[in-house]
């Protein structure tokens, strides 16, 4: 009986194999691979699983979830990087929890798969061509239950210039939709030729496969249409990438690590002054356009308030060198008695000037939901949640500051820019993730950012990557990662003017969300007529 129930609900052998192939052709379009291309092909072999399942939505359901749990499996075993490295887990235990995680992950895709069957069952082939507004709702409903849309389809074309623009209408969600649009068609076509031709579906979709590739690569022009950095501007900003180290630091050590900072930085302030020199720039002092020195979010542990001895420190920093200073600092929130994950801004004169408290924090990270408080610790703290969008000042210009893996909503960069922002500066450390493709896959995510909202983003990091990132996602003066580096940067204001996803948010993936729904009211409607009939 229980192997009856077992086999009601297992795919055939095959299905699962074209559930794995999609999987592994999505991991290769992502980073460290990064074959973009075959993003676009990836979702075939799963959704023709899926047309072969559709009379079991159980079965669709599982080979959904065997596609998604193998691709989260396979872009995010990193997350087994710190917990064997730093806390000792043993490895097995380590991709255990993985595998317990991503197998969460993995309901996402197999949710998709479900609907697709529904769908497929009712309206026949055709429904293939509802795929991409299926897949975008997956995507944002696991965004919304989870908190987290990583490595969302569309991130995939992050380092592509020429689907880049959509984002700038309808975020990450329209990219996703045009590759998984793609793919589907691409399926589609070849069932009716199959159908027409009573060929061998093997010829005709390799026969397919190729003249797809070869229109899709025509489609994008092999590379991105050449940009430089701002040469000059109303301000400048000097980036210190530290490649402070995650463990074996003492006390000792950490005041050679700050000073060291330090000295990286008034290298580059020097170099400015000798620019202006050169220039014959004859400026008064306090007409010399402003320097703002940005320290990134690293294991240093900054607490500006509660630390009187790096108070003083940074003050005399930033008063010697008549520039301001942005570093990453726990701060008290007087509330409660736990600290915010800010970032301080200190003025020239010496004084704090602004400072913003982490809105969108690291689940069981750096926050644990309130019903398991004093049950489980945070892996880096308990901070508090901060609730303003604070905007600091560079200049003339607006920052709009992200800490971490803030990258990874664009609500925050979008409220930054509805409250008139100019640049969007991201502040953060991978390195307890270690040399692995969190960092390419991190920096995606900030690209995306960039283009959505038409502002620069200045991505400021203890290991890697260091980068600007123009308004139309070009990733410019990087730096190597896991070595010391600096960068100087210059802003200027913005015009002011507001992309199409700033004015309207996430209204395409609400639209896929609604279509999605309604096809399946469709659908459950036409069944309940044709079981009266």
């Amino acid at each position: 009986m229980k192997f009856a129930v077992v086999k009601s609900i297992f795919p055939s052998w095959r299905n699962i194999a074209l559930a794995i192939i999609g999987a592994i052709l999505l991991i290769l379009a992502f980073p460290d691979f990064e074959f973009w291309y075959l993003a676009w092909f990836a979702l075939v072999p799963l959704m023709w699983a899926v047309e072969r399942e559709k009379q079991s939505t159980a079965k669709s359901f599982v080979v959904g979830w065997i596609f998604g749990t193998l691709f989260f499996l396979g872009t995010c075993w990193w997350l087994t990087f710190a917990p064997i490295t730093y806390a000792g887990f043993p490895p097995i235990l380590a991709f255990f929890l993985l595998f317990c995680v991503t197998a969460v992950s993995g309901l996402f895709p197999a949710i998709f798969a479900a609907l697709l069957s529904i769908l497929l069952r009712r309206f026949g082939s055709t429904a293939l061509l509802t795929a991409p507004f299926i897949w975008a709702l997956t995507e944002f409903l696991r965004y919304w239950l989870t908190g987290n849309n990583w490595n969302a389809i569309g991130y995939s074309q992050a380092f592509r210039a020429e689907i880049l623009p959509l984002a700038s209408v309808g975020s990450v969600y329209l990219v996703g939709f045009i590759v998984v649009a793609f793919g589907a068609f691409v399926l589609w076509s070849n069932l009716l030729l199959i159908r027409a031709t009573n060929k061998r579906p093997i010829y005709i979709a390799a026969a397919c496969f190729w003249i797809s590739l070869a229109v899709l690569t025509s489609l994008y022009t092999g590379g991105d249409v050449p940009a430089e950095l701002p040469k000059t501007a109303a301000s400048a900003v000097i980036a210190i990438q530290p490649n402070v180290p995650m463990s074996g630091v003492d006390y000792q050590r950490w005041h050679q690590l700050r000073q060291r900072q330090i000295e990286m930085a008034e290298a580059e302030i020097r170099k400015i002054s000798e620019q202006r020199i050169a220039n014959n720039e004859k400026r008064i002092a306090n007409d010399e356009p402003p320097i703002t020195v940005i320290f990134p979010e690293s294991p240093m542990n900054f607490m500006y308030e509660d630390d009187r001895e790096f108070q003083k420190f940074i003050n005399e920093f930033a008063r010697r060198n008549n520039v301001s200073v942005l570093f990453n600092s726990a701060e008290p929130d007087k509330s409660n008695g736990k600290y915010f994950n800010s970032a301080v801004l200190v003025s020239p004169q010496g004084s704090e000037a602004a400072q913003y408290d982490k809105i969108y924090l690291l689940p069981f990270g750096e926050a644990v939901p309130w019903f398991l408080e004093g049950i489980l610790p945070g892996f880096v703290g308990n901070f508090s949640y901060g609730r303003e969008y604070d905007l600091l000042p560079l200049g003339d210009a607006r920052a709009g500051v992200m800490i971490c893996f803030e990258s990874h909503f664009g609500q925050l960069s979008r409220e930054y820019v509805r409250n008139g922002a100019d640049v969007i500066i991201e502040m953060t450390n991978d390195g307890y993730l270690g040399p692995t493709p969190i960092l390419r896959q991190h920096l995606a995510n900030a690209v995306f950012r960039a283009v959505e909202t038409n502002r620069p983003v200045l991505r400021v990091t203890n290991v890697g990557i260091t980068a600007y990132i123009n308004e139309r996602g070009q990733v410019l003066d990087s730096a190597p990662g896991y070595t010391e580096a600096t960068r100087i940067w210059y802003l200027s204001k913005s015009d002011g003017t507001q992309t199409f996803y700033v004015r309207f948010g996430e209204w395409f993936a609400w639209l896929c969300s609604v279509v999605t729904l309604g096809l399946m009211i469709m659908a459950i409607r036409n069944r309940k007529a044709e079981a009266r009939v």
